[in-house]
Formats: C-alpha cells, sequence, structure tokens
C-alpha cells in the first residue's frame, strides 16, 4: 500500500501541474495520461469536443466484457484569478497530512489514484474489466461527458457501475440534481430618461424577470416534491449575475443576466423551462416591442446537465455498498458527470475522496488519509472484480 501512496502522490504532482482550466485544452493532461497507461500496454481511446482542443479518455483494463466499473472522473480545474492562495496553485505542495494544489481534491486526487492502481489492476486475475474513464470541462456543466458516455455505450461493454469520483468523503451519493445553466439578454430602447415613454427600458424588463423567478422558486419551496430524497427537497432557482445601463439619465438599452435552475430528478425541468420562456416571450416580450419592434429577449442555454435519480435498486449502488462496506448513503443539490451516464442507462454514483468543502477554494488540498482509503477501495474492486 506504501508504495501505491507514493505513486499516487507522484502522479497526482504532474496531474496538478497541467492547467487544464474549462474551455481550454487539455491535451497535454491526455497525452501524459495516454503515455502512461501506454506503458503497461492498455490502448487508450480519445474522443474530442469540436474543436478538436478537449478530450476525453477512456481505457479498459482486463477483459473486454459486460459487467465491469468503470472509474469517472474530470480533468478540468476552475480558475485560480482573484484567489488568495499562499502555496502555488499548480504546484503540489505538502504539509503534514494535507497535499496543496489546484484540482488536488477537485478531482484529480481520484484519477491519481486510479492510475497508481493501474499495476495492481494488471497484475489481478480479472474477470471482469475495470475502465478508466476521463473528461473534459465538468465545472462548466459537463459538456464532455455526453460523450464519454455514449463511447462507453458504444464501446459494446456495458459497466454493472459507474463511480464518478467527486469529493464525497468516501460516502455513497445516490443521487444528484440536475440542472439549467442560463444567459438572458435585454435589449431595449435607449433615450432620455426624462421620458421614459420614448424608450424600453432593458433593467425594468430584467428586473420584472427577477421577481418572477422569485415568485417561482417561493411556488417551490411551498409544493416540495412528495418524499423528495433531496435537501433542499424542492428545484430552486438562482440569479448569479446583472449587468445593464449607461448611466442614471439613460433609459438603459441593455441588460444581462445569468441565472440557474436546479432540477430535483425525476423532473427533467422541461415544463419549468416552457414556464419560464412563455413569460418572457408572450407577456414581457410582447409588451417591450408594442411601441418599439427592434426590442428584444435572447436566452441562450450555456450548459445543461441532466440529474442523477435515486435508484435503491441500481446495481452501482449495490455493487459500491458490497466493496466499500458503506450501507449508507445520501444525495446532493449539486450536479456532476454522473447523471450524464445514468441518462444512457449506466448505473452511477458519486463516490469518491476528499472534501467538497475544499473544492474550488484558494489553497485548496485533499487529505493523505482519503488518498490512502480510495486506494484501499480499488485494492478491494480488483479483488471484487477477480471473482
Amino acid at each position: 500500500m506504501q508504495n501505491a501512496v507514493e505513486m499516487t502522490v507522484k502522479i497526482l504532482e504532474k496531474l496538478v501541474s497541467f492547467k487544464s482550466f474549462s474551455g481550454q485544452t487539455n491535451l497535454d493532461l491526455i497525452s501524459y495520461v495516454s503515455d502512461y497507461l501506454d506503458g503497461y500496454g492498455i490502448q487508450t481511446d480519445l474522443s474530442h469536443d469540436e474543436t478538436g482542443l478537449r478530450a476525453n479518455l477512456f481505457a479498459t483494463i482486463g477483459p473486454k466484457a459486460d459487467g465491469g466499473v468503470a472509474l469517472s472522473g474530470h480533468t478540468d480545474v476552475v480558475p485560480v484569478d482573484g484567489q488568495n492562495w499562499t502555496l502555488p496553485a499548480f504546484e503540489l505542495t505538502r504539509k503534514d497530512d494535507r497535499l496543496f494544489g489546484r484540482g488536488s481534491v477537485d478531482m484529480k486526487g481520484f484519477l491519481a489514484c486510479a492510475l497508481a492502481m493501474v499495476p495492481s489492476f494488471q497484475r489481478a486475475p480479472l474477470q471482469r474489466p475495470i475502465h478508466l474513464a476521463l473528461s473534459f470541462d465538468e465545472e462548466t456543466g459537463s459538456i464532455g461527458a455526453p460523450i464519454l458516455s455514449r463511447q462507453i455505450v458504444d464501446s459494446g461493454m456495458k459497466p454493472a457501475a459507474v463511480i464518478v469520483g467527486e469529493p464525497t468523503e468516501m460516502k455513497v451519493i445516490a443521487g444528484h440534481k440536475g440542472g439549467y445553466e442560463m444567459h438572458t439578454h435585454f435589449t431595449g430602447i435607449a433615450g432620455h430618461s426624462s421620458d421614459p415613454r420614448r424608450g424600453v427600458n432593458a433593467i425594468h424588463y430584467a428586473a420584472r424577470f427577477i421577481v418572477f423567478l422569485e415568485n417561482l422558486s417561493a411556488e417551490f419551496a411551498q409544493n416540495p416534491p412528495a418524499d423528495s430524497a433531496f435537501d433542499p427537497p424542492q428545484s430552486t432557482l438562482n440569479i448569479g449575475t446583472i449587468r445593464g445601463g449607461a448611466g442614471r439619465s439613460i433609459i438603459a438599452e441593455d441588460c444581462a443576466l445569468d441565472w440557474e435552475l436546479r432540477i430535483t430528478p425525476p423532473d427533467d425541468g422541461k415544463e419549468t423551462m416552457k414556464r419560464i420562456n412563455s413569460f418572457l416571450t408572450d407577456l414581457l416580450l410582447s409588451e417591450m416591442q408594442k411601441n418599439f419592434p427592434t426590442a428584444d429577449i435572447v436566452t441562450t442555454t450555456e450548459s445543461e446537465y441532466p440529474g442523477l435519480a435515486f435508484d435503491p435498486g441500481s446495481t452501482a449502488l449495490s455493487v459500491v455498498q458490497q466493496i466499500s462496506g458503506e450501507n449508507t448513503f445520501t444525495t446532493v443539490p449539486f450536479g456532476t458527470d454522473a447523471g450524464c451516464f445514468f441518462r444512457d442507462g449506466l448505473p452511477t454514483v458519486v463516490f469518491g475522496p476528499g472534501s467538497i468543502e475544499q473544492a474550488h477554494k484558494p489553497d485548496e488540498y485533499i487529505e493523505l488519509s482519503q488518498i490512502k482509503a480510495c486506494l484501499k477501495f480499488f485494492q478491494k474492486l480488483g479483488d471484487w472484480q477477480s471473482i
């Protein structure tokens, strides 16, 4: 086990050094992983985004058969700009039982553990495969995961479980919410504020939209789904940013806001989005264009990620519980790549080392004890797949 820990730290040091920000190329990281696996004679299959600058990676250890377990993690990290780091963000720093660096816990620590266990997996007499599935651009709304999920399905080797290794402190997450990341731009008509009738104030209409979203959110809170497995039990709405106007004496010509809708499974959010779009188009836009036809409202879906519906009969839940000995499970309100795999019929849970409380923060870290716990689980996984 000690050798595996040392190898994990060495691999994590390399992974952290890659500035694999969401929306930017991750090919240097993917090349490193591909070369590493090639050193053990393991073939890697890549799938790319439309630019070819970002890639998913899929690799199989053991027989090419159904019933495997896929270990999945995203390769991208969030930015460090504006954060008060006291340690180098892209150099792994060890202090006592903690390993510091951007992505150390979210979620390159899990990937490093999986890669460090490759020699052990190869030595095991696997009866069913262990897959490695690395995705791009999870942090911006699971952009790469749908492509990766289809890649797994098309491989003809359906896993009994996909384990998405987000930081859960090695606790089993059996469900999470889905979401829509949205941008709405109001285009009004500028003019002198002394006569509001001569223009269309984009900020005023954006404000009415915000009130509508607040009222919708309150409606959700007052009517939560019965027997919801989530906390909070209902779907939620949030306005994250708003920008608009040119001066207090000018009728605002532009106003834009970023907002999100988080959906409680099994609801897919489509009916809620219809209500929202109807309010924008049938009410607000018709008013804006009544005397000024060039006024407009444009809403763009920045990303859409499905929820992971809680399924107590999931084979993924059963497999992870039996291997880990962890009989309890819970749900979380945030999204992961797991929903994309679940949507394509792949049994999926979220289960990985480290705490989500450390993610996205300056001086992000993962505890060495969590690395050891993950490696111990992977050792049991290799034994389980060899029976």
